[in-house]
């Protein structure tokens, strides 16, 4: 490779993507192709098989473009395809556990051999809202899976069907195919799930070893003013055992309210009472001056 000489081997990240280059030059799989660009070590094309049957990809050939960061494998590398296949957008960065947009999931130990495996077995599965990914008809996908084989990179100056063919004859040269290492690790899967189903937003919990399987939550009523409502969420079990029943409400006691001060009366004699001795004794002094008169 021409750029080889442009950077240390001693650097980490370039010991570790000449050895996966070697690796996968050496061990040739008839399933998938991968190799640097001669003028970028981080830049790769690969071209794959779709999915075995029944998968619509079955008669597919698929080539895509692979960049590794400057701090690969330490972080993960960025797929996008440029093959037409109904399940991944053209020239769009993908989003997959394995992927950039998942450095939480990505493991150091993984490389570009397990990425291809995986992909490649992701494909049969929904795009579900995912970045990258598309939805398309079953025709649609079988349609291109038949006219991807003529498809050709303007940088690799070959079809699908030309890179495929040179390699099952390396694959021949080495005396036969090694398909029994080429397995996704369980890690990968599970993380995979996990991310297609927090992409899809309503995926179905996992059943318990014992089959209980949560019931959905129905509507909650309003809560009563003056009052806190607990409820316990009701399961149903697969053993026949009946549903435990929910927790009658509870409500928290009422405080009455503090009693109001009564207001006293005042302690003077109201002047009402002034006035009426006031009038008595005017009328007395009256009739006493009348009497005197007479």
């Amino acid at each position: 490779m021409s750029t080889t000489g442009q950077f240390s081997s001693k650097n980490p990240t370039i010991k570790r993507i000449l050895k996966e280059a070697s690796e996968l030059a050496n061990q040739p799989s008839s399933d998938y192709h991968a190799a640097p660009l001669e003028t970028d070590l981080f830049e790769w094309h690969f071209t794959f098989r779709g999915p075995p049957a029944p998968s619509p990809f079955e008669n597919g050939l698929y080539h895509g473009r692979i960049v590794l960061p400057p701090a690969y494998p330490l972080k993960p590398p960025s797929f996008r395809f440029l093959t037409p296949s109904g399940r991944f957008e053209v020239n769009r960065e993908i989003c997959l556990s394995i992927s950039g947009h998942h450095e939480e999931t990505w493991q150091p130990a993984w490389g570009i051999r397990t990425a291809l495996v995986a992909i490649r077995s992701f494909m049969d599965t929904s795009a579900g809202g995912q970045l990258g990914g598309m939805e398309a008809s079953e025709e649609v996908r079988r349609r291109m899976a038949g006219q991807s084989a003529g498809w050709r990179c303007a940088a690799c100056a070959k079809s699908n069907a030309e890179v495929m063919r040179e390699q099952d004859e390396a694959v021949r040269e080495q005396g036969g195919d090694r398909k029994a290492q080429e397995t996704v690790p369980e890690e990968l899967r599970l993380a995979y799930r996990e991310n297609l189903a927090g992409s899809n937003g309503s995926a179905k919990e996992p059943e318990g070893s014992g089959g209980q399987k949560t019931a959905p939550p129905g509507p909650e009523a309003a809560p009563l003013a003056g009052s806190v409502t607990v409820t316990s969420p009701v399961t149903a079990t697969g053993s026949g055992e009946p549903a435990s029943v929910p927790a009658a409400p509870r409500q928290a006691p009422t405080l009455a309210p503090p009693p109001q001060p009564q207001r006293r009366a005042p302690d003077g004699v109201p002047a009402w009472i002034d006035k009426a001795i006031y009038g008595v004794l005017a009328a007395l002094i009256f009739l006493v001056w009348r009497r005197w008169l007479s």
